[in-house]
């Protein structure tokens, strides 16, 4: 049951550095608990960190660089990469849907103002939804669920995140101008590649 919360925190972590600017609240998080700052080892010895306000912090480093990495230079959208044309699919037709109406999982575009399902940020929200549902499963005895909720992550894992998130990924810590988005662009990397494994080993 540790283990499966461990992967609720880590999977709600990255999604919300993902999907969208850092604000006052998020940042204060990440800095004061030591737990989560030891994910971004970069940043926790990046001097600014600790000398500037956070809001400049905010509006001069972390909030330009979510820009640069996810709107002006980088598409983190899975139908750009699996899609001979490159087209980000908008509508129901997107593949992503079809698992997230089965597991009962609503993407609230205007809070996360994508403009797709298969955004990197709301597939990693999708997973933590999931890792939920297992949580709670766990919870109540009933390994029969457990079993098929794990099922079905390896296979969201395999025919979505792990198809092309690596690519973003690698890219974003390529481009990234900031400690943090280096930083969390290696830990989703490591993550969802480790996550598949241990999700492989427990499925047999």
């Amino acid at each position: 049951m540790q283990q499966t919360q461990a992967r609720v925190n880590i999977y709600a972590l990255m999604s919300r550095i993902l999907l969208q600017e850092l604000d006052a609240k998020s940042l204060k998080m990440i800095k004061e608990d030591e737990n989560i700052l030891d994910f971004f080892p970069t940043l926790k010895d990046w001097k600014p960190l600790n000398e500037l306000s956070d809001n400049k912090l905010l509006e001069e480093y972390f909030n330009p660089d979510f820009v640069n990495l996810s709107i002006l230079h980088l598409i983190p959208y899975e139908s750009f990469y699996v899609r001979e044309d490159q087209m980000i699919e908008t509508g129901g037709a997107n593949p992503v849907t079809d698992m997230y109406s089965a597991y009962n999982f609503m993407v609230d575009y205007e809070a996360s103002r994508t403009v797709s399902s298969d955004h990197i940020g709301v597939e990693l929200e999708f997973m933590h939804h999931l890792c939920l549902a297992e949580l709670k499963a766990l919870e109540e005895g009933d390994m029969v669920s457990v079993k098929e909720i794990r099922e079905v992550q390896l296979e969201f894992l395999d025919k979505h995140l792990l198809k092309w998130a690596p690519l973003y990924l690698i890219n974003m810590k390529f481009e990234a101008r900031t400690p943090l988005y280096y930083d969390a662009a290696e830990m989703a990397l490591e993550f969802i590649l480790s996550d598949n494994e241990y999700l492989v080993q427990e499925s047999k």
